[in-house]
């Protein structure tokens, strides 16, 4: 079987603000790939800088973004603002976080689902509303007239966030962002909505790139995972190798973390510590403080990303000079 191209590359991607604290380092030097068809989830803790990778690929950020973004053979990074905005929305797209704050609350689902569709096509109105109409079918939503009539207010989380999904495949991109797409549903909620993403990447053969801290929906829908800690990737594998044999600590902690049905135990397991202040990084591991395999090494050097086994892991104690 033939190697599945790149659709996205991220190569070295920084984007730092700044603060009347200082410069923030929120993304520093991040690099990963998604392929054709694929699913790459990014997780971490919350302020790791995961939805800021994604709104940096998408042009979204108020900051000057350092590094090369390939969607495509094209280098985003590099295109007029007149051509991001044809890509975005059309070839690449994104469901964001919190679809009541992200939907316009003085337009209706209908007028909201058609404005992609009549700024990337030569639809007239009435096809726009055709389309529209048949895309609220397609995210499983009945009575698709009537919602189409309808305010963000009058629907509920589930039903927004399906909306947010008719609208970002609305142009049927080859690839979507999702950003944290099931944080405010809940489990039953949840659930169909990874089902519905899940169902429809597959039938589009459309790749995928989720940022998430559930790594219950990590599990789920899966291929390739990328692990991000203040900042910067910290271990990457296929979901297979992350949950049977993680390596860095942090991926570890996670993974103990997370509760497991007919486990009964008296305390959930948490990480010590808290993440650190991106305006006062010193030039060390950012994980040491929180580390109980912390060396000396770990509290004066920055580990780079190298392979062992089949996963990348930025950490000392897979460093042979540290192993001696």
């Amino acid at each position: 079987m033939s190697e599945r191209a790149s659709v996205l590359e991220v190569k070295h991607l920084s984007a730092h603000f700044e603060t009347e604290q200082g410069i923030v380092r929120a993304v520093d030097d991040v690099s990963f790939s998604v392929k054709e068809g694929e699913t790459v989830c990014v997780v971490g803790e919350s302020g790791c800088g995961k939805s800021v990778t994604a709104m940096s690929v998408m042009g979204l950020v108020q900051t000057d973004v350092k590094g090369d973004l390939f969607f495509k053979g094209k280098n985003l990074a590099e295109l007029s603002r007149g051509d991001l905005r044809r890509v975005r929305g059309n070839d690449l797209a994104m469901i964001f976080q919190e679809p009541m704050s992200s939907l316009n609350p003085v337009l209706t689902i209908g007028e909201q689902i058609m404005e992609p569709l009549l700024v990337h096509h030569p639809y007239s109105k009435k096809q726009a509303r055709h389309k529209a109409i048949e895309l609220i079918e397609l995210v499983g939503i009945g009575r698709a007239e009537q919602i189409f009539k309808s305010y963000p207010h009058q629907l509920s989380g589930g039903m927004l966030q399906r909306i947010m999904i008719a609208i970002a495949l609305s142009c049927d991109p080859d690839m979507l962002i999702a950003d944290e797409p099931t944080t405010a549903l809940d489990v039953t909620i949840q659930a169909q909505v990874l089902d519905l993403l899940r169902t429809l990447q597959e039938e589009r053969n459309m790749s995928m790139l989720l940022i998430t801290h559930d790594l219950g929906v990590v599990a789920e829908v899966a291929d390739f995972v990328v692990v991000m800690y203040a900042g910067k990737v910290i271990e990457t594998g296929t979901v297979h190798d992350i949950f049977a044999s993680p390596k860095h600590p942090y991926t570890k902690g996670l993974l103990y973390a997370k509760p497991v049905l007919g486990n009964r135990t008296k305390k959930l397991y948490t990480i010590p510590g808290q993440v650190p202040n991106l305006v006062d990084l010193t030039p060390s591991c950012y994980f040491h403080e929180r580390c109980e395999h912390a060396m000396d090494i770990c509290r004066e050097k920055m580990p780079t990303l190298k392979l062992e086994d089949r996963q990348h892991v930025a950490c000392w104690l897979y460093e042979k000079e540290v192993k001696g």
